[in-house]
């Protein structure tokens, strides 16, 4: 018994051995990129620690290397709501907004108030949260709605620069960009067409698809990387400036961009970021602008943000890519709202890093305006690199055989006579019966950030629909496998995982169903906001144009459009058909705001500092999240409540200073019992 126990710890000594070993060379070779063994001398490495850990499964723990290649395929992500909001930046196109952005912050922080920049390369990816306890990876996130997010933790775990075990034991969230360098892209590509598989977009396609596969052994293949670029939360240390942060978080084995510079003024921030417009070709990844951030943390705690972006950040866009190429066509496009827009058909040109065949033309003022003709030699660009647009069309290079384009009367889907709306510039089809717009709303319903069915495609939604199977969205949840199979090239099995897809979407929570619904002017942001304050549909139908203009980020605009919405006789009947199929009409808890239990801390602003005793930062702000609180990461005049535990550090001296309530960890413990 004792040679057996003796042997076990000897096991378990070796394969911490392994683990160090071979997470100090996953630094060395993905971090530093600066390697001191071969890969066969690392795969021997690996190989040993596998087979021990398999032999002796009770010594394999969550941060094992071994992690790395890949768990078993998962169900679906579920949500993660986030304790600091993950907002997203505004965005300077020139030197102008540039120094507006330096005078907003001169003119909100008083005369004779220095602040220094810190500026970093804008990597196009996907941004992510880590969360570590005890200085172990735990979880991470995507982005999402900036609210909540989609737990990846299994998928994150096979990107290599990201250490699953800190160099010290600290508890942390940071934030980051995961990314796939143009290489991986490439090859990535060529072996998708080789199968005969739809290639990526770009790089930033192709990263976030991989961090969103279900099964992490894609994810693994894939040859993903990161840089971290905020410390939002960290216990027991504190610091004064972003920079410091940053080589803090450095230090602890996190990789963090290169090229970071922090500047005096924002003449010398404008001048650092013309001196990246020519260098942009030459990363091994794609950048697409700059990020600049006010350094001292003081600074960007008095600015505070707004509901969608900090007041202290700003991400300069580089201008957009340009290419030349030809109009081979222009067609009309019936949106979902019955807006009727010109594209233009392009001969296939790269632009930004992807393909473009098509350009939108947006209305007939515009058409009108640019003057674009079938057959014409246009300059294109990608707005914000994202939105292919023409600049202009290039009338030296005009033969006389261009053809001028005559805008429809009618819609070319339904005949319906074209109505310009008063203060619109664009001409809509206004019969809701319209086959165009019925099938573009149900395109936008099955898609991604809406109700997410897998494996149903635009090509598959027009079958459907021409084939008088789905005539609107409800529809979807009557199909069977018998009405699938055969369409569209279906057989039994393709049509056994599209109607289990259909089924697990009944479960999406309500603020995916009412950004499915396509409400005008409500996107997934408003969706999120809206279902927070009214959990459920019930609650939702009966809301007024004034209770949902008093939640932050919703004008009367958006509010005035959702009451119509649900006040449609047609709307209504959609939304008891889908009620009757066991579509899910509520908000899950973790994201409500109303569902809580009334204590002391309900509507209260709450910082914590220090340690409490057996609970790990994220359960407590999970309690006071359920109890109704927001919690927060500094103090301010606006705190009401600090909770401070053991070796608690300035925030609980700030909150003397301002005479905030302070609240110990074991008052805080007896509260909860």
């Amino acid at each position: 018994m004792v040679e057996s126990k003796k042997k076990k710890e000897e096991l378990k000594k070796r394969i911490d051995e392994l683990k160090e070993k071979i997470e100090y060379h996953n630094y060395r070779y993905y971090v530093l990129d600066s390697p001191e063994i071969d890969d066969r001398e690392y795969d021997l490495l690996m190989r040993e620690l596998i087979e021990l850990e398999e032999n002796f499964p009770d010594l394999k723990t969550i941060d094992s290397p071994s992690q790395r290649i890949g768990g078993e395929p998962l169900e679906e992500f579920s949500r993660v709501s986030h304790s600091i909001p993950m907002l997203s930046l505004a965005n300077a196109e020139n030197q102008t907004e540039l120094r507006e952005f330096d005078n907003r912050i001169r003119r909100l922080l008083g005369e004779g108030r220095d602040y220094s920049y810190v500026c970093e390369l804008k990597i196009d990816g996907l941004a992510v949260s880590l969360v570590y306890e005890d200085g172990v990876f735990v979880r991470g996130a995507t982005r999402g709605d900036g609210f909540v997010g989609e737990d990846i933790t299994e998928n994150l775990k096979t990107v290599r620069s990201i250490p699953l075990k800190l160099k010290s034991g600290h508890s942390l969230e940071v934030r980051g960009e995961v990314f796939m360098p143009k290489d991986a892209f490439l090859k990535l590509n060529e072996a998708r067409e080789e199968k005969g598989e739809e290639p990526f977009a770009n790089p930033r396609n192709a990263a976030a698809g991989s961090l969103r596969q279900l099964d992490p052994k894609i994810a693994a293949k894939r040859e993903l990387d990161i840089f971290l670029y905020s410390l939002p939360y960290i216990e027991g240390v504190e610091f004064d400036s972003h920079y410091k942060a940053l080589m803090f978080i450095k230090d602890l084995g996190f990789k963090i961009n290169p090229h970071i510079k922090k500047l005096s003024s924002i003449e010398e921030v404008i001048e650092h970021c013309n001196s990246y417009l020519e260098k942009r070709p030459e990363f091994s990844y794609e950048i697409d602008g700059l990020v600049i951030k006010v350094d001292e943390i003081w600074v960007q705690n008095q600015l505070g943000a707004t509901s969608k972006s900090p007041r202290w950040a700003i991400a300069y866009k580089f201008p957009a890519e340009k290419a030349l190429t030809t109009v081979e066509d222009i067609i009309i496009n019936v949106g979902r709202t019955g807006a009727i827009t010109p594209v233009a058909v392009l001969d296939p040109v790269t632009v930004a890093g992807s393909v473009v065949k098509r350009a939108s033309l947006h209305n007939e003022d515009i058409l009108r305006e640019k003057d674009v003709r079938i057959g014409d030699h246009v300059e294109i660009q990608k707005a914000g690199d994202i939105i292919p647009e023409i600049v202009r069309a290039i009338e030296e290079k005009r033969t006389g055989e261009e053809v001028v384009f005559e805008y429809p009367k009618r819609c070319p889907a339904c005949y319906t006579e074209a109505v310009r709306l008063e203060d619109e510039a664009i001409l809509r089809c206004i019969n809701p019966s319209c086959p165009a717009q019925s099938v573009e709303k149900i395109i936008h319903f099955v898609s991604r950030d809406a109700m997410d069915i897998e494996g149903l495609g635009e090509k598959l939604v027009e079958k459907l629909y021409n084939e008088n199977l789905v005539q609107d969205v409800a529809d979807l949840y009557y199909l069977s496998e018998e009405d699938l199979i055969g369409l569209y090239g279906l057989g039994e099995k393709s049509a056994k995982n599209l109607i289990e897809a259909i089924r697990a979407s009944k479960s999406r929570p309500l603020s995916n169903l009412i950004y499915a619904l396509g409400i005008r002017f409500v996107g997934k942001r408003a969706a999120g906001l809206l279902t927070r304050r009214f959990p459920n549909m019930n609650a939702l139908l009966k809301a007024k144009k004034e209770d949902i203009e008093e939640i932050e980020g919703m004008g009367e605009k958006i509010a005035d459009s959702i009451v119509k919405f649900f006040e449609d006789e047609n709307s209504l009947r959609l939304i008891e058909r889908l009620k009757t199929t066991g579509v899910n009409m509520e908000e899950p808890i973790d994201n409500q705001v109303e569902n809580y239990v009334e204590s002391e801390f309900t509507g209260k602003n709450i910082v914590l500092t220090g340690k409490i005793e057996g609970y790990s930062r994220s359960e407590i702000e999970g309690i006071l999240e359920g109890f109704g609180a927001q919690v927060k990461s500094s103090v301010s005049k606006n705190t009401d409540i600090v909770i401070a535990g053991e070796d608690s550090g300035s925030k609980a001296d700030k909150a003397r200073e301002l005479g905030v309530k302070i609240i110990s960890g074991e008052e805080f413990v007896k509260h909860m019992s």
